[in-house]
C-alpha cells in the first residue's frame, strides 16, 4: 500500500495496485546464490505445500539475468497485449509468473552494455509495464552490490512498502561485504526481514552426510551480531545442482515418446505450452499460444522443462529444508508489518 507522505508513479501505482507484498532480494557480493535463493522462494511460495500462493519474479539482474535458464524458460517470448507485456509463466497454473531482460535478448549469450540511464528506464519498465496482475508476492531478484539499480528500485517501490532479505555465505569475505548490503538498507530504510546462509556444508549424495567445506555460522552470527533475524542454512545439495541437467533429459524422453520419435531437441521442450492439459492436441495448443497476449485464460503456462524443473525440485532433499526458511520468512513479513501498522496508527494519533 502506498505511503501517504509518497506519490507513486501513475504506470507504476496501476501495475502493483494488486500486489500484496513486495519483497527484495539483496547480497553484497556477486556468487552467493542469491539468483538461487530468489528461484527457490518462489517455487516454495507459490507450491501447494507453501499455500499455493500467486508469486512474481522480477529478474532486474540486467547484465546477468539467469532467472530464465533456472526455471528452463529460456527462449520464451515476452507476449505484447494491449494492455501491456505479459509476464513468463512457469507452471500450469500459472501461479509463478516471470520477467526477465534475459526473455528480450536474441540469444541467452548476448551482453548488456548499458549506462546507468538505460538501466534505470528497463526497470521502471519492468514495474510499469508488465501485466502482473493480482499476486501476494513479487520477488525481486537484484544484482550484487549496492549499485543505481537499487538505488532506482527503492525510490520507485518507497510508495509500496516493499521488505527485503540478504543472502551470505559462511565466508568473512561474503559477510564483510554484506555489511555494505545492511548498511544501505538502513540508509534508505528499507525493512529486513533477516539472513540467509546459502552453500553452507556440503551434502554427500551418498550418504547424506553435511560437510562444512567453506565453514558454517557466519550469516547466524552476523545475524546476532546486527540485531537481524535468521532466517536458516541451505547446504549445497548434489541433487539440487543436477535438477536442471537432469529435467532436460526426462523432458526429451517424455516429448519424444509422446511424438514417436527417438530424439527431440532442446526447442521442442522449451516451446510454450498452452495452460491446458499438456497432452492436447497441437491445433488446441497452437490456438492457445495465438491467442496468449489477448486472454489470460491463454497465455503460455510453462514449458515441458520448467514443468519438469519444478516436479524435480519439490522432490529434492532442498525443498522441505526450503519451506522451513519460507515459513520463516512469512512470519518475520508479518511481524513487520504489525511494527508498520502500529508505528502508522501512533502518527495519527499525534496528528
Amino acid at each position: 500500500m502506498a505511503s501517504p507522505s509518497t506519490l507513486p508513479d501513475a504506470a507504476i501505482a496501476r501495475r502493483l495496485a494488486g500486489v500484496k507484498t513486495i519483497l527484495l532480494v539483496l547480497s553484497g557480493k556477486g556468487g552467493v546464490g542469491k539468483s538461487s535463493v530468489s528461484s527457490q522462494l518462489a517455487l516454495s511460495l507459490s507450491s501447494s505445500a507453501g499455500g499455493a500462493a500467486r508469486v512474481g519474479l522480477l529478474d532486474i539482474d540486467l547484465t546477468g539475468p539467469s532467472i530464465p535458464r533456472m526455471l528452463g524458460l529460456d527462449g520464451s517470448p515476452v507476449h505484447q497485449s494491449s494492455d501491456g507485456w505479459v509476464p513468463v509463466y512457469a507452471d500450469r497454473e500459472q501461479r509463478l509468473a516471470v520477467m526477465s531482460v534475459g526473455f528480450l535478448l536474441r540469444s541467452r549469450n548476448d551482453s548488456v552494455v548499458w549506462r546507468g540511464p538505460k538501466k534505470n528506464a528497463m526497470i521502471k519498465q519492468f514495474l510499469g509495464d508488465v501485466r502482473w496482475g493480482e499476486l501476494d508476492y513479487l520477488i525481486v531478484d537484484t544484482p550484487p552490490g549496492t549499485s543505481d539499480e537499487h538505488i532506482s528500485l527503492v525510490e520507485y517501490l518507497a510508495p509500496f512498502s516493499p521488505v527485503s532479505l540478504m543472502v551470505t555465505t559462511p565466508q568473512a569475505l561474503s559477510l564483510a561485504d554484506n555489511l555494505r548490503s545492511l548498511d544501505f538498507t538502513r540508509k534508505v530504510s528499507l525493512p529486513l526481514l533477516g539472513v540467509i546462509e546459502n552453500m553452507s556444508g556440503y551434502v554427500c549424495p551418498h550418504c547424506t552426510e553435511c560437510t562444512n567445506v567453506w565453514g558454517r555460522g557466519g550469516g547466524e552470527a552476523l545475524a546476532q551480531r546486527e540485531g537481524l533475524a535468521f532466517l536458516g542454512r541451505i547446504p549445497i545439495d548434489p541433487g539440487l545442482v543436477r535438477v536442471l541437467d537432469d529435467a532436460k533429459e526426462e523432458a526429451q524422453v517424455t516429448v519424444a515418446q509422446e511424438l514417436g520419435v527417438e530424439k527431440v531437441s532442446l526447442e521442442d521442450i522449451t516451446k510454450p505450452l498452452p495452460d491446458a492439459d499438456a497432452d492436447a492436441d497441437a491445433a488446441t495448443a497452437t490456438a492457445s499460444v495465438a491467442k496468449a497476449s489477448t486472454a489470460s485464460t491463454t497465455t503460455p503456462a510453462g514449458t515441458r522443462l520448467s514443468r519438469t524443473i519444478l516436479q524435480r525440485y519439490t522432490a529434492s532433499q532442498t525443498f522441505p529444508i526450503f519451506q522451513e526458511i519460507t515459513q520463516r520468512v512469512v512470519e518475520q513479513l508479518a511481524k513487520v508489518r504489525e511494527t508498520q501498522r502500529e508505528a502508522k496508527e501512533q502518527r495519527e494519533a499525534t496528528q
